[in-house]
């Protein structure tokens, strides 16, 4: 089997930031999952004893805690820092930026629409730092949404795909008179997902790999299966010989919190089939 991989994929600056902080700081614990791959999040439990919070009470005085990539709520990162505690702050700064324009449009009576998931938790520290914030999967639900301001300011979750956010831009643009559009969608999302919907034009299969719970890789899932049939898989163990049969070119991405490692397993497995 000839495989493939794509031109941009894997770890984005952000994880890769997260994950050296996460390894210089050996015992210490991050305060929800550090990024969206549990295999990863075992590799750092187990070789630099990295442990999990899921909530502020497990926070022990002289703990030192670490944020992870996608941010917490503003409020939930006043009380952790209120504690007696070290906190070492590995919020991606793409992420930090919308954060900030929520909190500075809130500032200036802008309502604010953010195009993402509700139950992601980046998008849920992101929406903390407004008080008139909506947010939105598409531009339908805009209909339904009462504004309390006239002027609007859009930003969008990091990793959604750039067509889809300017569908509700455009929509915003046809119906108010001022509105503020923040690209926030950050660089390495675009290249991978740009180099996914190239790769899996010219090849018989596509493999995704990521978490199943990682926003980004779900949308590269999406932009390949319009191509080609495609699997999404978190690691090698979830390969299928059968997927296979009478196929010859195999093509190959992975979402911002894959490590190389589980990719080159996977490689390695798919060129013996």
């Amino acid at each position: 089997m000839k495989v493939q991989l794509a031109t941009s994929y894997g770890f984005c600056f952000g994880v890769k930031r997260a994950i050296k902080i996460a390894q210089d700081h050996k015992s210490s614990a991050t305060m929800g999952p550090l990024i969206h791959n549990q295999k990863e999040i075992d590799r750092l439990s187990k070789d630099f004893n990295v442990g999990l919070y899921n909530s502020l009470e497990e926070v022990k005085p002289n703990d030192t805690i670490i944020i992870r990539t996608h941010g917490i709520p503003k409020n939930d990162l006043k009380d952790l820092k209120a504690k007696d505690a070290k906190v070492i702050n590995a919020t991606c700064p793409f992420v930090t930026t919308p954060q900030q324009i929520v909190k500075k449009m809130s500032e200036e009576n802008y309502s604010v629409v953010i195009f993402g998931d509700d139950d992601h938790p980046e998008v849920k520290g992101v929406k903390s730092y407004g008080d008139d914030v909506f947010v939105v999967k598409n531009a339908k639900e805009l209909d339904s949404i009462n504004f309390k301001y006239e002027n609007i300011a859009t930003v969008a979750q990091t990793t959604k795909q750039k067509e889809q956010y300017l569908d509700i831009v455009n929509k915003l643009i046809l119906k108010y008179k001022e509105v503020r559009v923040f690209n926030t969608i950050c660089d390495a999302t675009f290249e991978n997902q740009a180099a996914a919907r190239e790769l899996s034009a010219k090849v018989d299969i596509m493999i995704v790999i990521g978490g199943k719970n990682s926003s980004n890789t779900k949308q590269l899932f999406n932009i390949c299966e319009e191509n080609i049939i495609s699997y999404l898989i978190e690691d090698e163990n979830d390969l299928d010989n059968n997927w296979f049969k009478n196929k010859e070119n195999c093509g190959i991405t992975a979402g911002a919190s894959t490590p190389d490692w589980i990719i080159q397993n996977v490689v390695k497995k798919i060129e013996n089939i």
